[in-house]
């Protein structure tokens, strides 16, 4: 049994035999592939502006990426650089100041060397000097004591003048051998003045009391004998502080001026840690007095103006042993009084914020009625009038007007491009299942 239509839509089927069925079935699938296509076409081109739009952001991020590691690179090398040349700079420097410190030690080796060769040779000629003075001394002195002790009865005196000028002789090489040995050197010196003394007086009585002598001859004579061993024990004298490390009177000045220079220094020093600590002691007293003025101040004030806190305060600081109301006091005091936390804040002033708060809060909550109400939707907005600028819920007890063709906002490009690919997405899956 087969069924047959006899009218589609109102109007009479042909008789030629038009099948409306295959008709619709045909255009159904020709709309189904046409919508296939289409969303294939949409999502082909979707991903390819995704993809376009991927490789755009990912060649961006690459760029990014490059620049950050050439910014990071110059910095690196910027750095290095400065290292580089710090290190240079530490390694100048420091040559520059081995440089001036072998330069100083080679100065000062110069400089003592010269001073040693200087020293030596002073030394030389002070040496030779008072042997000569003393050599001198014994062939003047020698002739007038020869003259003096000559006698042809008695000439084994004249062996008198050798012995007279060989004990000064012999005990000046003893104070010579004492210096050098580091011994004490006094009793050679005494003996040596002893010896010269009465050399000396021999001399200056043969040229009194002959005429064949001379007083001339016995003064000079006199002189040699003691200028001789004078200038030698001067010498010896000098060598032996040498030698025992004793400071000369200019050393003992120029470390008297050191030590009175230092004495002098460490008293400025004293001074100025005196003045210090007095200064610091004065700081420190001001600041005691400013911290006692402003604790007066609190505590008058609160004691003015919140006596039932006050009152509390000071039980506080009684019973917890304080020199004064604390900060820490206080806020305690205030919260047992007031029962509130923050200092200043009353259970009066803590409603009215709360209640300006709530307002605040509603005033925000409001929506706000504009053009900037609401954002645009996927669907384009419409007026709810007709044309004619009347909108006819009023006037049908609110029940909305029947809905004809055309009522409906389109959708945007975009939400279309979207429920295509979501619909080809779909018929895909319901085909592979």
């Amino acid at each position: 049994m087969s069924t047959a239509l006899d009218k589609v839509n109102g109007t009479a089927v042909a008789e030629h035999g038009f099948d409306a069925v295959a008709l619709a079935k045909a255009d159904a699938i020709r709309a189904e592939a046409e919508a296939k296509a289409e969303a294939l076409r949409i999502e082909a081109q979707g991903k390819a502006e995704a993809e376009k739009i991927r490789a755009t952001e990912e060649a961006e991020k690459q760029r990014l990426t490059n620049e950050r590691q050439r910014m990071k690179h110059e910095k690196d090398r910027a750095a290095h650089e400065a290292y580089l040349a710090k290190k240079e700079e530490e390694a100048a420097k420091a040559r520059a100041e081995k440089e001036k410190a072998e330069q100083a030690a080679e100065d000062k080796a110069a400089e003592e060397a010269a001073q040693a060769a200087e020293e030596q040779r002073t030394e030389q000629y002070w040496k030779w000097g008072a042997r000569g003075i003393y050599a001198v001394g014994l062939i003047i002195a020698a002739p007038v004591q020869f003259l003096h002790f000559w006698d042809p009865k008695r000439p084994f005196l004249v062996a008198a003048p050798a012995l007279l000028e060989g004990l000064a002789i012999v005990l000046a090489l003893g104070a010579a051998w004492a210096v050098a040995h580091r011994r004490d050197v006094l009793p050679y010196r005494i003996g040596i003045m002893l010896g010269a003394l009465i050399a000396a007086g021999i001399n200056l009585h043969g040229g009194l009391a002959k005429p064949e002598i001379g007083f001339n001859a016995g003064l000079i004579g006199a002189i040699a004998s003691l200028g001789g061993p004078i200038v030698l024990m001067a010498y010896e004298h000098g060598i032996a502080q040498k030698a025992d490390g004793i400071p000369s009177y200019r050393e003992r000045r120029a470390e008297a001026k050191r030590k009175a220079a230092e004495e002098a220094e460490k008293a400025r020093a004293k001074k100025e840690r005196q003045d210090a600590r007095h200064q610091a002691e004065l700081e420190k007293a001001a600041q005691r007095k400013a911290a006692e003025d402003e604790q007066n101040r609190k505590d008058t004030d609160r004691k003015k103006h919140h006596p039932k806190v006050w009152e509390v305060a000071e039980s506080l600081r009684s019973a917890r042993g304080s020199a004064v109301v604390t900060e820490q006091i206080w806020s305690e005091a205030w919260w047992r009084v007031t029962g509130c936390k923050q200092v200043g804040v009353t259970p009066e002033i803590e409603a009215q914020s709360r209640a300006a708060q709530a307002r605040a809060k509603v005033a925000g909550d409001v929506p706000i009625i504009g053009d900037f109400s609401q954002v645009d939707s996927q669907k384009e907005r419409r007026p709810k009038k007709d044309s004619d600028g009347i909108d006819k819920r009023r006037f049908n007890g609110g029940t909305p007007p029947r809905r004809t063709p055309g009522d409906t906002a389109p959708y945007s490009p975009i939400a279309r491009k979207q429920a295509a690919i979501e619909q080809t997405s779909k018929t895909t899956a319901e085909t592979q299942n």
